[in-house]
C-alpha cells in the first residue's frame, strides 16, 4: 500500500471499531437508568439487578471507548499533519468540550458503581442520569468535528489558511445538529436491538422469567422508539445533504444525469463506466420531493461535476441501501413484538425470538453503512470543498506497518470487549442480594 492508502485503511479499521464501542456506551448508560428507574417504581429487585449488570457494562465499553478514541487522537495527528494544521484550531473546542464531557461521565459513573450500598436509592439513580447524559453529549460533540469537515463554516481563507476563526465554528455548521440526532438515535437503535438479541436467546433457551422478559422489553422499547424517529432524522439529513453537498446525494441515488423530477432508486448496481443501472427500482420524482419538498425540482447528476471530484458511486450507494433498508426491517422487527406482546406471552412465539437473535447485528450494520456514506460520499475531501484527502496525508514513511499494528491494536480490544462482555451474560443471579431487596424496597 501507499502512504495515503494506508492512512485511509487504518482511519477505516480504527473508526469501524470505535463506533460500536462509542454506540454501546452511550446506549448502555440509558437502558441502566431506565431499569433502576423501574426498580424503584416497583420495588421489583429483578429491575434493579439489570441495572446492575448494564452499569457493569457500561463500565467496560468506558473503559475500552477511552483506549480506542486516545489512539484516534494520536492517528489524526500523526497521519493527517497537514489537516490538523488547517483544522486543529477550528475543530479543538469540539474536541475540549467533548473532553469535559468524558471526565463528567466518568466522575458519575464511579459514583454510580460504588454507590449501591453508601447512596439513598433515590440519590443513586440519580447518579445515573449524568452519566447517560455526557454519554450521549459526547458522542455528539465528536460528530460536530466531523459536521464541520462536511460543510466548513466559521473561517476565512486566505493565502491557504484559515484566519478569522469563530471559536464556535464546529456548532455553526448546518451539518452539526442532524448528524448529531441521527448518529444519536443510530447508537441507541444498535444497542437496544443487540442487547434485544442476547435475551432472546435467554428465553429461547427456556429462561422464562421476570428478569429476561423485562430485559427484552426494555431494549426494545428504547430501539423501537428510536427506530421510528431515524426516517424522520433521515429525511432531514438528505435535505441538508441536497442542499450542501449534492455530489454526495447524486453518489446515494446513483443519479449520473441532472434532471427535473428525479426518481428515488430502491436497491440496483450502478455503473459509473456507462451510467447505469441494473436490477434497481425507480420511483418517479420521488427523490426531488424527498430532496427539496418539490416533486419537479431539478437535481444535479454525478457527470455534472469534474471527474475528480466524484464520489465513488459505487460503494456510497450500496452502503446507503444497506443502510435503509436495515433500518426499516428493525422498524419491522420491533413492531412485530409490540404486536405480538400485545396478543399473548412472548415465550411462545419461537419464531419472534429467533428474529430478534438473527436481527440482532442490524442495528450495527446499519450503523457502520450510515458511516461509510458519510465519509466515502465526502471524498475526494477531508475538508469539504476547501482541502482534499491526498494534500492532508504524512509524507512520513513506515505508515503501512503502522496501519497493521493498530488494526491488531483494535481486533485485540474488540475481543477483550466480546469476552467480558460474554462472561456478563450468566443470566439472573441465583439469589437476590440483600443490599438489592433493601434498594428495592
Amino acid at each position: 500500500m501507499d502512504t495515503l492508502t494506508a492512512a485511509r485503511a487504518q482511519m477505516e479499521v480504527s473508526l469501524a471499531f470505535h463506533m460500536v464501542f462509542a454506540a454501546l456506551g452511550i446506549g448502555f448508560p440509558l437502558l441502566m437508568v431506565i431499569s433502576e428507574g423501574l426498580g424503584l417504581k416497583t420495588g421489583q429487585a429483578h429491575y434493579l439487578a439489570l441495572a446492575k449488570k448494564w452499569a457493569k457494562a457500561t463500565a467496560l465499553t468506558f473503559a475500552i471507548g477511552a483506549v480506542s478514541g486516545t489512539a484516534l487522537a494520536f492517528e489524526l495527528g500523526l497521519l493527517w499533519p497537514t489537516f490538523m494544521g488547517f483544522a486543529g484550531s477550528i475543530i479543538g473546542s469540539a474536541f475540549t468540550l467533548e473532553g469535559f464531557a468524558f471526565f463528567i461521565e466518568a466522575i458519575f459513573l464511579g459514583l454510580y458503581l460504588y454507590g449501591w450500598k453508601r447512596l439513598s436509592p433515590l440519590a443513586h439513580w440519580l447518579t445515573g442520569i449524568p452519566v447517560a447524559i455526557s454519554g450521549m453529549l459526547s458522542g455528539a460533540l465528536v460528530v460536530a468535528a466531523n459536521a464541520w469537515m462536511q460543510t466548513p463554516v466559521g473561517f476565512d481563507l486566505v493565502d491557504g489558511k484559515a484566519v478569522n476563526v469563530n471559536p464556535l465554528a464546529p456548532f455553526l455548521s448546518p451539518a452539526w445538529l442532524d448528524m448529531a440526532l441521527h448518529s444519536t438515535l443510530s447508537c441507541y437503535i444498535a444497542t437496544g436491538f443487540a442487547v434485544a438479541g442476547v435475551y432472546a436467546m435467554g428465553l429461547l433457551k427456556g429462561r422464562n422469567d421476570h428478569y429476561h422478559r423485562s430485559a427484552l422489553t426494555i431494549s426494545l422499547g428504547l430501539a423501537t422508539v428510536t427506530a421510528l424517529l431515524q426516517p424522520i432524522s433521515g429525511h432531514i439529513s438528505a435535505q441538508r445533504v441536497a442542499k450542501d453537498q449534492p455530489a454526495k446525494l447524486a453518489a446515494m441515488e446513483a443519479l449520473f444525469e441532472t434532471q427535473a423530477g428525479a426518481p428515488l432508486l430502491i436497491g440496483g448496481i450502478p455503473d459509473p463506466e456507462t451510467g447505469e443501472i441494473h436490477f434497481g427500482i425507480e420511483i418517479p420524482k420521488a427523490l426531488s420531493f424527498m430532496a427539496t419538498n418539490d416533486f419537479n425540482a431539478e437535481l444535479r447528476g454525478l457527470n455534472s461535476f469534474p471527474p475528480d471530484e466524484r464520489p465513488n458511486v459505487v460503494i456510497t450507494h450500496i452502503a446507503f441501501q444497506v443502510m435503509v433498508g436495515a433500518g426499516f426491517a428493525l422498524i419491522g422487527l420491533g413492531l412485530w413484538f409490540w404486536w405480538r406482546r400485545w396478543r399473548g406471552n412472548l415465550a411462545l412465539s419461537r419464531k419472534l425470538l429467533w428474529a430478534l437473535v438473527f436481527g440482532s447485528p442490524l442495528g450495527f450494520i446499519a450503523l457502520q453503512a450510515g458511516w461509510i456514506v458519510t465519509e466515502v460520499g465526502r471524498q475526494p475531501w477531508i475538508i469539504y470543498g476547501v482541502m482534499r484527502t491526498r494534500d492532508a496525508v504524512t509524507t512520513v514513511a513506515g505508515v503501512p506497518q503502522v496501519f497493521y499494528l493498530f488494526s491488531l491494536l483494535y481486533i485485540g480490544l474488540a475481543s477483550v470487549l466480546v469476552y467480558l462482555l460474554r462472561q456478563l451474560a450468566t443470566g439472573y443471579p441465583a439469589e437476590t442480594s440483600e443490599s438489592e431487596a433493601t434498594h428495592a424496597a
